[in-house]
């Protein structure tokens, strides 16, 4: 084997793990810190199946000597934007959509109850879920780390409940809720500062992407 043809073999290897690598960090930033298990988690892996099947033995795949690949799987390719002023964070997916709203646009401090302008938020939110044709909607409540973990998870479902009781007046009957608190529980930002503390205490709306 020349020296030429070990250099081209390494520098493929080198670039391999370099994509791995990269493919592995954008998926964990992607997913908020996971504190419970995963049976319980308000969001659920990727399942799907590979559109095409992968031939192992393809030599333009360049696998060492009993390398095998995983099974193959796609990944949801995830859309995620925030409002400039935090308030409002959306991420859009081929299959679902999920609008978190931070409590303090919906709620005062350690209430429940819902001000006019957040109604009027809501509202918005059901008229897009009644253009995606949804009939499954999630209603999760989320809260940062301070206080005790025992208020928090009633605090969250409580304020998911409300949010719940407007969407079910504006979409009828025929839609199906699933409503929890999840308290402390997945945080999407940092919790030693006020800034993100603020981003965790929110209420996530999500629903199935129309055809």
């Amino acid at each position: 084997m020349s020296a030429t043809t070990t250099r081209t073999q390494r520098a493929r290897v080198r670039t391999a793990a370099t994509v791995v690598a990269g493919a592995l960090a954008l998926g964990l930033m992607g997913i908020p810190q996971a504190v419970a298990d995963e049976g319980d988690s308000p969001y659920p892996t990727p399942s799907a199946a590979a559109p095409v099947e992968v031939n192992q033995s393809d030599p333009d795949l360049k696998l060492p000597d009993g390398a095998t690949l995983a099974a193959p799987k796609v990944l949801d390719i995830r859309s995620v934007v925030e409002d400039l002023a935090g308030e409002e964070r959306r991420e859009d997916t081929n299959a679902d959509v999920r609008l978190a709203l931070q409590a303090e646009v919906l709620f005062g401090k350690d209430s429940a109850e819902l001000g006019s302008a957040a109604e009027a938020r809501i509202k918005s939110v059901a008229e897009e879920i009644k253009t995606n044709g949804a009939n499954q909607v999630r209603i999760f409540g989320f809260t940062d780390n301070l206080g005790s973990s025992a208020h928090g998870d009633v605090l969250s479902k409580q304020r998911a409940e409300a949010v719940h009781e407007v969407l079910s007046k504006e979409l009828g009957s025929d839609v199906k809720y699933e409503i929890r608190g999840y308290g402390e529980r997945y945080p999407i930002a940092d919790n030693s500062t006020e800034e993100g503390r603020k981003k965790n205490r929110r209420v996530e709306i999500s629903f199935p992407r129309g055809s």
